[in-house]
């Protein structure tokens, strides 16, 4: 029988083996469980999810289950970002959500991500007690699921459209004004949830864009729905071989993540757009506090927040550490490598919508393309170039690599190790500036290697002693 886990970002599986609607029964009776055993379960759950196959039969299953536990339901009148989910948890004083999602993963892959009522990704000992929970249900039937004609006369369904609330509090927090000048932006919802987000702020002030992707489609084009350069051809040759756009702005399916694409379609790593956001709110939009960044992401942000004079905090990879921070009001911005933002005064939850108008409200009034914005930085905090590799091990590599990992060495590619964290994962920094993360991956037997430094020759030499200390 299935074991339920949750990984970083919820529980995740393929759809018919392990993703049933047995086993989703079983979760969400778990997080109702848990609910009720902690007192939180009086003002109800927002339900929603992506794009993904049956995710509406899903969100009410999920429904009728809590409705059964006694728990209102709020459910989403139709596929809904991730964060838009986290905003409608704060915006109601609700007491969590349940979010039908497998992100950017392919879509044979469906999953649950439960958020508490702070609004952000649960923490490990909340989504431990919930795994417990499910793994002693797996197998068993002993609850009663109303129909949803009988929960809702029951109160214990409300049928919500949380879209044009989140989209008047983004109102608020971008100017979009300045984006009147902007020339056209390209959008990319790869069709996932941020259709019918991206596009109203853009039609009310007359701004010009081309939007592809933008029908629901549960098999994402062949790709998944991941906006990275090596998903995203399409999208690279519309803006490369359009002159008229300024800008090429682009979400992942449950809309948590961004990709951005310069005027002439160049794919804008997000390290880089991390370390620009907090120098132009810090700058530009006058705001105070520190940076959060996860221990795989670019040191630009801390070269960034040197010359700022503001504090850097370290997490584990894993949004609920950063999302904690914003929560105690800490930072101006939080960020991972893989492409997930959000700002003071926001959702303590990724938020790939908010990230891109963000960027184009910074090119709007900085009148440069973000390679001009970056040129700029780096003259100012030096030039950093990041890579990530998946390493796999063979099971004698992967029996060794505790041990190996215990006994790192005290120089790597000519430099001496200065010093070594050990937050999540391995991570070497070294006296040159230059710096390497091992993460072995809880799910298979790879080993994410992370590296840095000053330039691409650099970097070369200390991700081949990185794979050559692992494989070798």
């Amino acid at each position: 029988m299935t074991r339920i886990a949750f990984g970083t970002s919820g529980w995740r599986g393929i759809l018919c083996e392990d993703f049933t609607f047995d086993n989703v029964k079983v979760v969400v009776q778990a997080i109702a469980d848990h609910l009720k055993e902690n007192g939180q379960a009086g003002n109800g759950v927002i339900v929603g999810s992506d794009t993904r196959f049956m995710g509406r039969r899903f969100t009410e299953e999920a429904a009728r289950v809590l409705a059964g536990a006694g728990i209102k339901a709020c459910l989403c009148d139709r596929d809904v970002p991730t964060p838009v989910i986290s905003f409608e948890i704060l915006r109601r004083q609700a007491n969590g959500g349940i979010n039908f999602t497998a992100s950017h993963n392919p879509p044979e892959y469906n999953g649950i991500k439960f958020s508490p009522s702070w609004g952000g990704p649960a923490l490990p000992e909340t989504t431990k007690d919930i795994e417990q929970r499910a793994n002693r249900l797996l197998g068993t039937v002993c609850w009663q699921e109303p129909t949803l004609e009988e929960a809702e006369r029951q109160g214990l369904l409300e049928r919500i459209d949380p879209r044009s609330a989140y989209l008047a509090d983004l109102e608020r927090k971008i100017d979009f004004d300045a984006l009147q000048g902007i020339g056209t932006l390209a959008l990319n919802p790869l069709y996932g949830t941020s259709r019918g987000y991206l596009e109203p702020p853009l039609q009310r002030r007359g701004v010009p864009y081309r939007i592809i992707n933008d029908h629901l489609d549960p098999y994402f084009g062949g790709q998944p729905p991941e906006p990275s350069e090596a998903h995203i051809p399409d999208f690279i040759t519309l803006v490369r071989n359009d002159p008229a756009i300024r800008l090429g702005l682009a979400t992942d399916g449950d809309a948590d993540r961004f990709g951005i694409l310069d005027a002439d379609g160049t794919y804008i790593e997000p390290n880089y757009i991390i370390a620009l956001l907090l120098d132009y709110l810090i700058r530009v939009r006058k705001l105070s506090g520190g940076v959060a960044r996860s221990v795989a992401t670019s040191h630009f942000v801390d070269a960034v927040a040197k010359k700022h004079g503001v504090p850097v905090f370290e997490t584990p990879v894993g949004f609920k550490y950063i999302g904690e921070l914003i929560c105690q009001d800490k930072i101006v911005i939080g960020g991972e490598e893989s492409a997930g933002l959000t700002i003071k005064g926001h959702v303590p939850e990724k938020d790939g919508i908010l990230a891109c108008f963000l960027v184009a409200e910074m090119v709007a009034r900085e009148g440069k393309t973000v390679r001009e914005l970056l040129e700029r930085l780096y003259g100012e905090v030096g030039r950093f170039v990041t890579r990530r590799d998946n390493l796999r091990l063979s099971p004698e590599l992967e029996a060794a690599y505790a041990g190996k990992v215990a006994a790192v060495p005290r120089e790597v590619a000519g430099a001496a190790v200065t010093d070594v964290i050990t937050v999540d994962g391995v991570k070497l920094l070294l006296a040159d500036g230059s710096w390497l993360l091992f993460r072995k991956s809880g799910t298979e037997p790879v080993v994410r290697l992370y590296g840095e430094a000053s330039g691409e020759a650099r970097l070369n030499d200390v991700m081949a002693a990185g794979r050559q200390f692992i494989l070798g």
